[in-house]
């Protein structure tokens, strides 16, 4: 087997791996999930305890097996996800895992050598370098050096998964490599990023014509990023449709005072990928407790419930079929069945993007400050090019048709172009016979 140009898009939410050659052009490794073949491989890991040979051994699978592995077991396991928004906190380094310490590099090790597993079966070669997306800024990152720290702790995982070279690109660059590939003339463009976790963008000048020439520092205007995206969507659907039937705000009677249900506990609900932390004795001992002393108990055993049988999938499921219906209609159906919790709820468009109007501000806020740092016209850009999930939603349509015009927007792949652009990044630099530059 002979290394070739390999890109990787380890996300939030989904990842992805594509490679390119000269000859068949750029291809995307797919999974198998539910009977058909996905390229999007769910960033998750879930770990069970199993006996063997008079031994407790903790068993890890990732991705779409992971996610069968989970809802077929009797006796829910560890799920674990949206590891990269922890990259850029030092305060989380390890986390138990019955009974024993791991850190967060090692368990986003188990997903990637699980990918590039997968990798070398399907593309006939070994994988062992890669270029690598990475956002703008990572999520909780306030400082360079916090972005620093997160991308160190990423190039880690990477190395303990097996990979001998990594060399990142940021996203909405990498973005912008797959979308290149598909002119015919040279243009000013501006990419969106949208994750699970982060929201990027970056301004430049791609372009046949920016090929041959050779590309310099210049061709790249400016980044720009956000530490918000799909995820904190997502928060504003749980906390406005699941939290209060789970008794957000409702009461307790303590020692003859009323006191409101501690609200901490929903604000890690909001964090769907913070729901296994709560899975704790401690915390488990506090909501018994205060479900004893319960104006609506029946609620709090239904969050009890919830934590227990660890129904953190099943719940996002459930608000990302619901935000998808919203990006398609002006009403949308909530259903969550699981446990003790039964939810049916009706979601108007119209009040979704009231629940996220800041995030949106912020989204407009970013987009306005790099055409303004950059000293570029909205009317000089020639195409918007929208990438991710979040890119559906149309009140994030919206933002861009109004500065730049819908007739200038253009969509495709976007759970993927990340991934190729990053190949055909790899495939670039290898052909320029040069060693990969790491872009920070």
């Amino acid at each position: 087997m002979t290394d070739v140009a390999i890109g990787i898009d380890f996300g939030t939410t989904n990842s992805s791996v594509a490679r390119a050659d000269p000859i068949s052009g750029v291809a995307l490794a797919t999974f198998p999930m539910a009977g058909e073949l996905t390229a999007a491989y769910r960033s998750l890991l879930y770990l069970e305890q199993i006996r063997q040979q008079n031994k407790i051994l903790i068993q890890p699978w990732t991705g779409p097996e992971g996610i069968e592995h989970y809802l077929q077991a009797e006796q829910k396991g560890r799920l674990i996800q949206s590891m990269k928004s922890f990259l850029s906190s030092r305060s989380l380094q390890t986390t138990d895992v019955f009974g024993k310490r791991r850190t967060l590099e090692a368990l986003i090790a188990c997903i990637l050598s699980d990918l590039r597993e997968k990798a070398e079966r399907q593309f006939a070669t070994s994988v062992t370098r890669a270029v690598v997306g990475r956002p703008v800024h990572f999520v909780g990152a306030e400082t360079e050096e916090d972005d620093q720290y997160a991308q160190q702790r990423l190039e880690k995982a990477f190395h303990l998964a097996g990979f001998e070279s990594v060399n990142f690109e940021m996203e909405p660059v990498a973005a912008a490599h797959y979308y290149e590939s598909t002119l015919d003339r040279d243009e000013l463009i501006l990419i969106g990023d949208f994750g699970g976790g982060t929201s990027d963008f970056s301004l430049l000048r791609v372009g046949p014509g920016i090929r041959r020439r050779g590309r310099s520092a210049k061709d790249l205007l400016r980044n720009a990023g956000i530490g918000l995206a799909g995820d904190a969507f997502d928060a504003k659907l749980i906390r406005h449709i699941v939290a209060p039937a789970l008794g957000a705000g409702t009461e307790i009677r303590s020692m003859n005072k009323i006191l409101p249900v501690p609200n901490w506990v929903y604000f890690k609900l909001e964090r769907w990928h913070h729901l296994s932390f709560l899975r704790t004795k401690e915390v488990m001992n506090m909501l018994n407790g205060v479900k004893a002393q319960a104006f609506h108990p029946e609620k709090i055993g239904a969050l009890i419930d919830l934590i227990e049988e660890d129904l953190g999938y099943q719940l996002h499921r459930a608000i990302q079929n619901t935000k998808c219906d919203l990006s398609n209609q002006e009403t949308a159906q909530f259903t969550f069945t699981g446990g003790a919790v039964d939810l049916n709820a009706v979601v108007h468009r119209c009040d979704f993007e009231s629940w996220i109007s800041e995030e949106l501000v912020q989204i407009e806020t970013c987009v306005d400050g790099l055409l303004k740092s950059s000293g570029v016209d909205g009317r000089d850009v020639d195409t918007v090019f929208l990438t991710g999930g979040t890119s559906f939603v149309p009140a994030v349509r919206r933002i861009f048709d109004a500065r730049f015009g819908r007739e200038r927007i253009r969509t495709g792949h976007e759970f993927t172009s990340v991934a190729m652009g990053l190949a055909l990044k790899a495939a670039s630099a290898g052909a320029a016979g040069g060693k990969l530059r790491r872009t920070r």
